[in-house]
């Protein structure tokens, strides 16, 4: 057996970074300060792979079984004799698998970041708060129980209200920042609610024992405690809420579009691979408990899943700001993720939705990075994020507009980009197991092809827009890192995934299911045909389509007013109903008690304040006078 204990580094790399850059970078260059922190992910990435390399192939016996280790772990509460909260390095298939991930998109991220945030004022402060978020996430997936995954997580909130908020000159920035924490902040009381009613069931954080066949959580499958539902059904219920407020899943979505105010580097780090998946990995890491104790709350993650997939891709299809459209993508296709986790099953072929699921995570993170970073690049071009103010960019970025076509196309699940491989398995699961929500996934991927072939035309054909000054290629740290990224987006379908990263642990058989496949990749052409129609030169159709949607279009296009319910909610019932009472109850029962307290006692204080006069002369007859009483009752009660 291999020693893993070196990766405990893979994390305290990116923490050292932050420490350094963030205390000394404003001492140094500003590009000095992008080179440490890049350098130090070059090294975890280093790490990383070697460590997969490791896992998957030469510390394994080809047939057998992938097992979970401790590579490091040590004590850090002591609760009681069975509930204790240790720190630690878990690797698994899923959590090797995410290391790949996070690593790979964050190194892109920051080499992309040295050309497009070159002489931004807060270069320093951006790549110490680079470096703190990548070792939040890293701590996140290597956690060996769940309480210190909710610790990282927790870190990984604010890391990314410190990247969203970056420009905190920027009003809409600051908004958009707070508005990410507090609606997070909500989802992960959820999680934590579900964290201590699991702990409470089961004595133990450990996730080794949490999902084992034999460990405590298997025996809390009887009895109904609420609503008909197994206490340990809502424990997970409550956990997955806080998924969903990380995932941006509906209806915690809200905060996702506003996000986009951060530098667009932080959206590709974010928004496309990192931090929204970590409602997936949540699910994931306590995919057996969910299976094999509590299917009404995988039931309930499935559904979440498909309602979001359709819901953000319908929004998708009408906006008109490039990295809203992304944003809307990302969440759609991590509710695809969701839903494949949903519908899956525990061990071999039924475990398929599950290695869907991740498998359509890790291609995902190569694509969605690969289209915000390219969107990026065009508004480093244009300085617009307007996709009205676009058009003929091809002419002027041809390596963005390469890697970019190579992005939708295997987003549209296109042969044999890695898109298709991934979101096909995740289609055939749901045909075997939730007709209904097959039909959702399938028109979402017809509803995928079009929107972002409808961005992909607005952008690069479309009008031939007189741009105030000539659009140019990006510079190489930011073009390396999109060629490196259409690499993994064209290849990494071709993983034999579903011998690495399986419910059980053990391989199994995959194969594509053409009565699934062909059907799928037809809507996606069909999808792509339809807005080739429509926006590869300027015509009227688009307004036409819009206007025969009529109403329906005008709801998508403002979001279906979900952020105007939630301000309804928040200040004419919230606010009204709930903080107003709680304020006046705040302030003349609480404060009043307390002013009552401190008014008794001030007077208490002036009306015996004359017995500290100092006189000897007082001191003295009082001292006698109470003698004397004390006497006078000693003698009358004996």
């Amino acid at each position: 057996m291999i020693d893993y204990t070196y990766t405990l580094l893979i994390p305290l790399i990116p923490f050292v970074v932050f420490l350094f850059t963030g205390l000394a970078g404003h001492k140094m260059k500003p590009m000095t300060s992008g080179l440490i922190g890049t350098t130090g992910l070059f090294a975890v990435t280093i790490l990383s792979y070697l460590t997969a390399i490791r896992y998957f192939w030469t510390d394994h016996v080809e047939g057998a079984g992938y097992s979970s280790l401790k590579a490091f772990e040590i004590q850090w509460l002591h609760l009681t004799e069975k509930l204790t909260i240790n720190l630690g390095v878990l690797l698994d298939p899923i959590s090797v698998m995410m290391l790949v991930v996070v690593s790979t998109v964050s190194f892109m991220v920051h080499i992309y970041s040295l050309g497009y945030m070159k002489g931004d004022t807060g270069f320093a402060r951006f790549y110490a708060f680079l470096s703190l978020f990548t070792f939040a996430m890293l701590g996140l997936v290597l956690a060996t129980n769940i309480f210190q995954m909710y610790i990282f997580w927790e870190l990984v909130g604010v890391s990314s209200f410190l990247l969203i908020g970056f420009y905190y000159e920027k009003p809409s920035a600051v908004a958009a920042s707070k508005k990410a924490f507090i609606v997070t902040r909500f989802a992960d009381l959820g999680f934590l609610i579900g964290i201590l009613m699991l702990s409470f069931m089961t004595d133990t954080f450990d996730f080794q024992t949490l999902v084992s066949p034999t460990g405590p959580a298997m025996a809390q499958a009887g009895g109904a405690a609420f609503l008909g539902l197994s206490g340990i059904t809502w424990a997970l219920i409550f956990v997955f809420m806080g998924g969903a407020g990380k995932s941006a899943m509906f209806p915690l979505h809200i905060w996702l579009p506003d996000a986009m105010e951060g530098p667009t580097p932080v959206s590709a780090l974010i928004h496309a691979a990192t931090m929204v998946v970590a409602g997936v990995y949540l699910v994931a890491r306590l995919f057996p408990v969910y299976s094999m104790v509590a299917p009404d709350a995988l039931h309930v993650v499935a559904w979440v899943g498909g309602i979001s997939s359709l819901f953000a891709a319908i929004i998708a299809c009408t906006q008109t700001d490039i990295k809203r459209v992304l944003a809307y993508s990302t969440m759609s296709q991590i509710g695809y993720m969701m839903l494949a986790l949903g519908v899956s099953g525990y061990g071999g072929h039924d475990g398929l939705g599950f290695m869907a699921g991740n498998f359509h995570l890790f291609t995902h993170a190569m694509f969605k990075a690969l289209l915000f970073l390219g969107a990026g690049a065009i508004i480093h071009a244009v300085h617009s994020n307007d996709m009205r103010d676009m058009g003929g960019l091809r002419k002027y970025l041809p390596i963005t507009h390469i890697t970019f076509l190579i992005a939708c196309l295997t987003i549209a699940g296109l042969p044999p980009l890695s898109g298709f491989f991934s979101k096909d398995e995740i289609l055939v699961a749901a045909f075997h197991s939730n007709m209904p929500l097959f039909i959702i996934e399938f028109a979402v991927a017809g509803l995928t092809a079009f929107y972002m072939f409808r961005l992909y035309y607005s952008i690069f054909w479309g009008k031939d827009t007189h741009y105030h000054h000539t659009p140019h290629e990006a510079p190489a740290t930011m073009t390396i890192p999109l060629l490196i990224l259409a690499f993994g987006a064209v290849f990494s379908g071709f993983l034999p995934f579903h011998e690495l990263v399986t419910s059980d642990g053990l391989p199994f058989e995959a194969h594509i299911e053409y009565a699934v496949a062909i059907p799928s990749v037809l809507i996606g052409i069909l999808g792509i045909v339809i807005a080739t129609l429509m926006y590869r030169k300027v015509s009227t159709s688009p307004a036409k389509l819009a206007n025969g949607f009529g109403s329906f279009y005008t709801w998508a296009y403002h979001k279906f007013y979900m952020d105007e319910v939630y301000l309804f909610m928040t200040k004419k019932v919230i606010f009204n109903y709930i903080s107003r009472p709680v304020a006046w109850f705040d302030r003349h029962i609480v404060d009043g008690f307390m002013n009552l307290i401190a008014h008794v006692i001030e007077r208490s204080a002036y009306l015996i304040k004359g017995f500290q006069s100092g006189r000897i002369q007082q001191y003295g007859y009082v001292f006698v006078s109470g003698t004397i009483v004390l006497v006078i009752i000693f003698v009358y009660l004996w």
